[in-house]
C-alpha cells in the first residue's frame, strides 16, 4: 500500500496567536456518529450535552504528541489538555470530580476561533491534576486538569459553525 503525499506547505502568515478560550466536555459516547471531511468535523450524528468551562489565556494548552513505531508499523496521536480554572468553588469541584470518574469527548475553542475535538474516538482521560489554595496572595487558587486522549488521528478540526449551532443556548453557570 502506497502511502502518498500530495501537497507541501508554503511559509504562513503571522496572523495567529497561542492560547485556548473555552473547554467544551460530552459524556462519552454521546457523539453519535461523526462526519468527518479532509480531518474536520462537519456534523454530530448525536445530540451530545456539552458544559462549557472558560479559562484565561496563558495557562491552559493542548499538545499532541506523534508516536510511530518502525518495528511494528505503527503510530498514535497522543492528545495531551492542560486546563487551568481559577478560583475555588464547591460547584467546580463537584463537576471535575465527575469529569475524573468520566472519560469524556472534549472541543477545545482556541484564541485564533478554531475548534478542536479531543478524544473523538476513544475519549480523554483525567491523568493529573490540582486543587489548589497557593501560598502567597498572587498564587493560584483554583484547580488544574491534565486530559489525555490517545487516537489514531489528530484532533479533528470542528467547523465552527456546526458546532455553534450545536451548543446554541448553552448556558455556563456564574
Amino acid at each position: 500500500m502506497a502511502c502518498n503525499l500530495t501537497t507541501g506547505r508554503a511559509l504562513s502568515c503571522n496572523d495567529s496567536v497561542g492560547g485556548i478560550k473555552s473547554v467544551f466536555f460530552a459524556e462519552y459516547g454521546t457523539m453519535g456518529a461523526l462526519t468527518v471531511t479532509a480531518g474536520e468535523v462537519t456534523a454530530f450524528g448525536g445530540t451530545p450535552d456539552f458544559y462549557e468551562f472558560e479559562v484565561r489565556g496563558g495557562n491552559s494548552s493542548l499538545e499532541q504528541t506523534i508516536t510511530g513505531s518502525r518495528e511494528n508499523g505503527t503510530v498514535f496521536y497522543e492528545q495531551t489538555l492542560n486546563v487551568t480554572l481559577q478560583k475555588l468553588d464547591l460547584l467546580t469541584q463537584e463537576e471535575i470530580v465527575k469529569i475524573a470518574k468520566a472519560r469524556p469527548h472534549v472541543v477545545v475553542k482556541t484564541y485564533n476561533d478554531e475548534y478542536l475535538m479531543v478524544g473523538a474516538v476513544h475519549g480523554a482521560d483525567v491523568t493529573g491534576g490540582t486543587i489548589v489554595t497557593g501560598a502567597a496572595l498572587g498564587d493560584l487558587t483554583g484547580f488544574t486538569l491534565t486530559l489525555v486522549g490517545q487516537e489514531t488521528l489528530p484532533a479533528y478540526f470542528v467547523d465552527g459553525t456546526a458546532f455553534e449551532t450545536l451548543i446554541s443556548g448553552l448556558q455556563i453557570a456564574p
